[in-house]
């Protein structure tokens, strides 16, 4: 299929039914959001961007500034340089050398903070991006974390969706900023209220009522401080894996189905197989994978690294525990959310 041009080329992931195992019942479609050019956030980068040229936020010749240390980093760069800004990302020690190297070849300026402040590498990083908002008083921000039109760019994954397989019963998708989540779910539900919402977060993440351990292992999911952009009442269910449960399920995953993803696809992988064997065999659940694996060659499937990390022995169990929400977790577990997300119905369509 001919693209115009690289920002064309963003969307229209394919959407690859997933072989699981002999205890699935309802069916998984992994949408291979990891086929973009650099992953799921190049279409945040790109809706957020070319909105903001079109309302003039942002000018011709600014820069851009945004603070990120995986894929919106490199959606920012490859959308905001693609179309001639200068583009400024403010990262932290945890950005991998691929990553950092593709943000190099596309000319940016990559800022790294070096001490984590109250809220961990999160705060740093805002923090220092303050600072050079001061200095280039002009720049534009994406704010990922906030900005509606990150949520709304993933309206036309939902449409993609719609159209592969006319109907979605259970969305299952990791949350970092919110905006692939809540905006696929969102733009669903349009189509199917009774549609199950169920999000994959990590311990150690802040996101669901957690206590914040930013020396977690995992990247690409979770967060330090809770964005805006997570509607939490349109969430059904949430999970947490650990980082040795994640690491096992992305190995996994790779293995069994042939898909070299990162931490965030893994756990998805996990909680979707999961949740296919809980459900009659009418059910369609599509899991958003939204990371590629080249990013933890020398973490996740670096087996001397594992163990330097005391993450080798993969433990993965066949299910996660149910626990009221807002119980501290070390390991797979689930909560249904409070407010207007809980159920008195049953998840999973019996």
């Amino acid at each position: 299929m001919l693209r115009q041009d690289i920002i064309d080329a963003i969307g229209k992931t394919p959407l690859v039914k997933l072989r699981l195992d002999a205890q699935a019942k309802g069916s998984v479609f992994a949408k291979l959001e990891l086929l973009n050019p650099f992953g799921m956030k190049d279409r945040t980068a790109k809706t957020i961007i070319l909105n903001a040229k079109q309302t003039g936020e942002l000018k011709d010749d600014a820069p851009i500034i945004e603070s990120s240390s995986g894929t919106m980093a490199a959606g920012v760069a490859l959308v905001g340089t693609y179309l001639g800004h200068e583009v400024h990302i403010v990262t932290d020690p945890r950005i991998d050398d691929i990553t950092f190297k593709k943000l190099e070849a596309m000319g940016c300026k990559v800022h790294v903070v070096n001490k984590m402040t109250s809220h961990g590498w999160q705060s740093a990083r805002l923090e220092k991006l303050a600072d050079l908002m001061k200095q280039f008083p002009n720049a534009f921000w994406p704010r990922q974390y906030e900005n509606p039109y990150n949520p709304l760019a993933y309206r036309e994954l939902a449409d993609e969706l719609i159209e592969a397989i006319e109907s979605v019963d259970i969305l299952v998708a990791s949350v970092g900023s919110g905006g692939s989540l809540s905006g696929t779910a969102s733009a669903l539900k349009e189509r199917n209220p009774n549609l199950k919402v169920v999000a994959v977060d990590c311990v150690g993440s802040a996101i669901f009522g957690q206590p914040d351990y930013p020396k977690r292992l995992q990247g690409g999911l979770g967060n330090s401080l809770v964005p805006l952009n997570v509607k939490h009442n349109i969430i059904d269910e949430v999970h947490w894996l650990n980082d040795e449960e994640a690491f096992a399920a992305t190995l996994e995953l790779a293995r069994k189905e042939k898909i070299f993803a990162g931490n965030s696809s893994g756990s998805v992988y996990a909680v979707a197989r999961w949740l296919s064997s809980q459900v009659s065999d009418q059910t369609k659940i599509v899991a958003i994978f939204p990371d590629r694996g080249d990013r933890y060659v020398h973490t996740i499937y670096n087996e001397e690294y594992r163990l330097q990390n005391n993450v080798n022995e993969l433990r993965l169990p066949q299910s996660p525990q149910q626990v009221p929400y807002n119980t501290v977790v070390k390991n797979w577990s689930y909560s249904l959310l409070k407010g207007e997300a809980i159920r008195e119905k049953s998840l999973h369509l019996r």
